[in-house]
């Protein structure tokens, strides 16, 4: 069975794996292949470690685990479940668009397709709500695949902005829910 729940810091590590293989596959031939394979799982569980601990200014991270009985053959499986997926989100670093961000969003490629990106933003929107966040927004690459995936739970595009990743400008898109009670509409039925 697949649990949602708030991360740990031992989750890091599993976090950072994820975070690294779910943008090798999504942005490969977006962003630059050097850069994509220069991407450092550790450097990103240390920082999700320093995330988690801090707790810090209403964030928070919740991941997706599963146990030893749903674990692929010959995983190495941690005493806290096999991290497949996480989503970390915060009162929003622009103000102005909303109240609440969802930061990211990433899920292991072998466990796509399962209902866990609809559990994980459940979560957070749970969160955000709690937090007193009326209107939430999530960035996404302008050319990333699943962009429509936000379009489905009911958010919509109102911001665009070119940044610079790995040597290149891309252009990321603000996706937003205006009232965080539909994003928990559109997740409804996603136990977590």
């Amino acid at each position: 069975m697949i649990r949602i729940r708030r991360a740990l810091p031992q989750d890091a590590p599993g976090m950072g794996l994820v975070h690294v293989a779910a943008w090798r596959s999504s942005y490969a031939g977006i962003l630059p292949d050097d850069y994509l394979l220069a991407m450092s799982a550790l450097r990103e569980a240390a920082s999700y470690e320093r995330g988690i601990s801090a707790r810090g200014q209403g964030h928070a991270a919740f991941v997706a685990v599963v146990g030893a009985e749903d674990a692929p053959a010959g995983a190495r499986m941690p005493p806290h479940g096999l991290v497949v997926g996480f989503s970390t989100g915060g009162r929003c670093r622009r103000p102005q668009l909303a109240d609440g961000e969802i930061e990211t969003l990433y899920i292991g490629d072998d466990w796509r397709d399962q209902g866990l990106g609809r559990r994980l933003l459940r979560a957070q929107a749970a969160y955000l709500r709690a937090m007193h966040c009326h209107s939430v927004l999530v960035w996404v690459l302008a050319d990333n695949p699943s962009r429509w995936f936000y379009e489905r739970m009911g958010a919509r595009p109102v911001a665009h902005e070119r940044i610079r990743v790995g040597g290149q400008d891309v252009t990321q898109q603000a996706m937003l829910w205006e009232r965080v009670d539909n994003l928990l509409a559109a997740t409804a039925g996603t136990a977590w």
